[in-house]
């Protein structure tokens, strides 16, 4: 063998033996988030260079779930613990203690200008946040400054992962617009299992009306009941949604008393599995605005 060929053989060998090494300490590090909705945000920007166990499952309730032994085992493993923030999770200081996990989870939440109503004398911050794109631009801010800090050097891909995804944020809110923008007023009425979408009737210009509060751990008193009956037919709401994340039996019952006519299933707290229409973020927001919009139009064309 030649010089020229010995030194080549042996560069290449060099450059394998980097490679391997390369990879071999290449970081990735262990994320959990509580829910499924925030887990594909959060693997957006991660890419790569994070995995990403998620708590509530999909078609999962995030308000009323259980924690399991499983969760524990993860939580504690975990580099990186994300949770929305704002109440939506109340299970979790509960399963930190149980897991033993030392570390504080991140708020992805943070920043965001949150809706609050009065309830019993208190006030209750509205945790669904992510009903709004711009909202989710919040959370992956605050996403790539948490993963840039537990991984510095994977800091620059976590910004590339970021800007990319803003981006794509802000061309979903441009397409709710472009769907709901020129519906008349009054056809922009929707009923609801609970009271989930107030950032998405905020920024859109979309009034939803629901039996229950922010939370579905609550119970509508038949006087409430009776009340949102009244005002569904004072304003003529003719469409209503079902959630796939809790049970339909309450706002079909309240359809029913007011002739108001299915529009179909939402994705509002979780994601569908991979073979259904919502799993994703961007599909999930995406396949939401299409039925709303669809419904709200028939409603349009229902009052002409």
């Amino acid at each position: 063998m030649n010089r020229l060929r010995l030194n080549t053989t042996i560069g290449l060998a060099a450059l394998a033996v980097l490679a391997m090494a390369a990879g071999a300490s290449a970081k990735t590090l262990q994320v959990v988030a509580s829910f499924t909705v925030l887990a594909d945000v959060v693997h957006e920007v991660g890419g790569d260079s994070v995995e990403v166990k998620t708590i509530v499952p999909t078609d999962g309730d995030p308000h009323e779930y259980e924690p399991t032994p499983d969760d524990a085992r993860n939580l504690k493993a975990a580099n990186v613990v994300f949770v929305s923030g704002e109440g939506l999770e109340g299970w979790m200081d509960r399963l930190i203690s149980s897991s033993g996990y030392t570390g504080t989870p991140v708020v992805a939440s943070e920043g965001i200008d949150k809706r609050t109503m009065e309830e019993d004398g208190a006030t209750i911050t509205d945790p669904h946040v992510w009903n709004s794109p711009l909202n989710v631009v919040f959370w992956v801010d605050n996403i790539e400054k948490a993963l840039s800090a537990a991984d510095p050097e994977d800091a620059i891909h976590f910004k590339a992962n970021a800007e990319r995804y803003i981006k794509e944020l802000r061309e979903l809110d441009t397409y709710a617009h472009a769907k709901i923008d020129p519906l008349p007023q009054g056809a922009r009425k929707v009923l609801t299992s609970h009271d989930a979408f107030g950032y998405f009737g905020r920024e859109y210009d979309v009034t939803f009306l629901a039996p229950l509060g922010f939370s579905t751990e609550a119970e509508a008193s038949a006087g409430d009941v009776a009340k949102l009956i009244d005002q569904i037919k004072k304003e003529n709401v003719k469409a209503y949604f079902f959630e796939n994340s809790n049970d339909p039996r309450l706002v079909r019952q309240i359809a029913s008393a007011t002739n108001a006519q299915p529009g179909g299933e939402l994705y509002v707290e979780a994601l569908s599995k991979a073979d259904g229409p919502a799993p994703t973020y961007a599909k999930m927001f995406k396949y939401n605005v299409d039925q709303l919009a669809n419904a709200m139009a028939k409603q349009t064309m229902a009052q002409q």
